[in-house]
């Protein structure tokens, strides 16, 4: 990993910045972290990214946009009408990857057939033994239409995630459930299944309400992953009517 330059440093020679800012190779591991916010990988086959994430590069290989039609139907309309899942890159080849997203931190999990639920906005990256699916959360008794979205990764080999500053991870247990702001929920355990609670009135509806409209309810026995930052609204008031 590499050695953070120092704020207390004003200079550095040529030689001392490389030294300190140089990759450092980790052999045997797929995913490397090269500072708290950056991320290396390395390609031999294919892996999945999210679109735009990569920043740099060596060897041989080849991005492609994942397809709308990816997956099947059932997923092709879920991509379709969901405006929260980030679109996914295919990278193929052999060769080194260096991905971020935003100045965002860099967690990485190894999944031994496990599931986890990550938000959309949140994913960074997965290997292609991990297959993942998009899941939406409608629980807004009818009240308006849409949901919240997630991807669900499954399977055996490594995912990494970001959030905004350090993630705090909740234990959920059946007689302790957890509340949560969807704007600053990053992931869950795919044991859990939560639900979309709401205080909404006619007023928050036409955007004159304050303080948080909905928050995610977690039962069961789990946990769940958040981040010290509303990421972004889970819905946006609309001028139309």
């Amino acid at each position: 990993m590499t050695t953070p330059i120092s704020d207390e440093t004003p200079s550095y020679s040529i030689a001392d910045f490389i030294q300190k800012t140089g990759e450092r190779d980790q052999p045997g591991d797929v995913f490397e972290l090269e500072s708290h916010k950056m991320l290396e990988i390395h390609v031999n086959g294919r892996v999945w990214t999210k679109l735009g994430a990569a920043i740099a590069y060596r060897g041989d290989l080849k991005f492609i946009r994942e397809g709308v039609m990816e997956g099947g139907l059932g997923k092709a309309l879920k991509k379709m009408v969901s405006g929260e899942v980030t679109p996914l890159s295919k990278v193929e080849g052999q060769g080194r990857l260096y991905v971020a997203d935003s100045g965002k931190y860099v967690s990485i999990l190894r999944l031994a057939g496990d599931t986890i639920n990550v938000s959309g906005n949140d994913l960074l990256a997965f290997e292609d033994t991990v297959s993942y699916d998009i899941t939406m959360i409608r629980r807004v008794a009818g009240m308006m239409a849409g949901g919240l979205f997630s991807v669900k990764l499954t399977g055996h080999g490594m995912v990494a995630l970001t959030t905004h500053g350090d993630p705090l991870t909740l234990r959920v247990t059946p007689n302790d459930p957890v509340s949560t702001d969807p704007n600053a929920t990053v992931a869950w355990s795919g044991s859990l299944s939560p639900e979309l609670k709401t205080d909404i009135s006619f007023k928050s509806l036409l955007g004159r309400g304050g303080g948080e409209t909905f928050q995610m309810l977690f039962r069961g026995d789990g946990f769940v992953v958040v981040q010290p930052y509303e990421e972004k609204p889970v819905v946006e008031a609309s001028s139309g009517g």
